[in-house]
């Protein structure tokens, strides 16, 4: 596995968490890290010469220094954009966390300094009725990166979240304030309780950008202040 692997999570649905996992990557770039990244499961994918392709999915295998082929960052892909168990059962396949685990394995046995796993939607986002997103990184037995989406509801989201991940048996090695709108009553308070109340490193405040690009969330980020 790469020398440093991380799961994405997000305290929501919409909260920017590919565009920050994009953004990780880059900035691990530019400390001339070799970088990977992997996006195990993506609804909303839309149908191409190559089969379903996912935009979330395209951006980390683009960002990363390390081309890994497509089916390999995104191998369970769904066209509809809805929770990814509903879509897998309309489609009557099974997602399976030992299953998605492996696969995962599979790719990070490529040396690489960086890697990055992203989940899908919420930190309970369902893959079965008996198994959620949180299963993957149990199954990895690696630490978190929470992407928390600055807005009304979010101290509740990013506590609960980071109750949960501790739950689990995981480690949360860092979060990240994102605004996901122009502006917001009360931000600075909003961070500065979420950060008084959560263990973990704050590693990036990253605000509302009208050009999103990998490079341009990167200059917010500090990776060397993720807890390894």
């Amino acid at each position: 596995m790469a020398k440093k692997t991380y799961f994405i999570a997000g305290t929501d649905t919409d909260v920017g968490k590919t565009w920050v996992a994009a953004g990780l990557l880059a900035a691990a770039n530019g400390k001339g890290l070799s970088t990977m990244g992997l996006k195990p499961i993506a609804a909303g994918c839309e149908h191409t010469a190559e089969g379903l392709r996912n935009s979330d999915a395209l951006l980390l295998q683009n960002t990363a220094s390390i081309q890994l082929p497509y089916e390999q960052v995104n191998p369970f892909s769904f066209e509809p954009p809805i929770a990814p168990h509903i879509a897998a059962m309309e489609e009557q396949r099974m997602l399976s966390a030992d299953r998605i685990a492996a696969l995962c394995r599979g790719a990070l046995m490529q040396p690489a300094d960086f890697a990055i796993v992203e989940g899908a939607g919420g930190w309970r986002v369902p893959l079965s009725h008996r198994e959620t997103m949180a299963s993957i990184p149990k199954q990895l037995g690696i630490p978190v990166i929470m992407v928390v989406g600055i807005k009304l509801g979010c101290i509740n989201h990013a506590l609960l979240t980071a109750e949960s991940i501790a739950r689990d048996g995981l480690r949360l090695a860092g979060w990240v304030a994102n605004s996901t709108a122009e502006s917001m009553s009360c931000y600075d308070e909003n961070v500065a309780t979420i950060s008084s109340m959560l263990r973990a490193p704050l590693i990036a405040e990253i605000p509302f950008l009208q050009e999103l690009s990998p490079e341009a969330v990167a200059q917010y980020i500090d990776i060397d202040k993720l807890e390894s």
